[in-house]
């Protein structure tokens, strides 16, 4: 009986040591992205969609045809990657929604105002937060 007891709980011990949430890893879309600063948070232009996308992952956000799109960066493309700007979209109420950011194709979309040049490059790693 204390074996049993013993062997459940050297099992129970080895299965809380393995990871308890484990995750798909995706690959990176590029290594590089233009800004029109070293934080990302301005905007550079306001896109409209010229088809529908439905995101592919996570990364990805939903654009419909017409849709406006504040655009924050554009990823620099990579040899075999394609070309994808981060953005983010409204509902149709823009006070009763709250917007949602991420990645889209840039061919799928036009920019109709530019409001200041994506000229920081800025690398897509993950940065430690400042410490106030």
């Amino acid at each position: 009986m204390t074996q049993r007891v013993y062997l459940v709980g050297l099992l129970l011990s080895l299965g809380l040591m393995r990871p308890l949430v484990t995750g798909i890893f995706m690959d990176k879309l590029a290594s590089k992205k233009l800004c029109a600063d070293d934080d990302c948070v301005y905007t550079i232009s306001l896109a409209r969609a010229e088809e529908d996308y439905n995101a592919s992952d996570c990364r990805f956000i939903n654009i419909k045809k017409g849709q406006l799109i504040y655009v924050y960066s554009k990823l620099v493309k990579e040899k075999d990657s394609g070309e994808f700007w981060a953005g983010s979209v409204y509902g149709e109420q823009y006070e009763d929604h709250m917007g949602t950011v991420g990645y889209f194709p840039s061919s799928l979309v036009s920019e109709q105002h530019v409001y200041q040049e994506a000229n920081k490059t800025v690398p897509t790693t993950v940065r430690n937060l400042r410490k106030p």
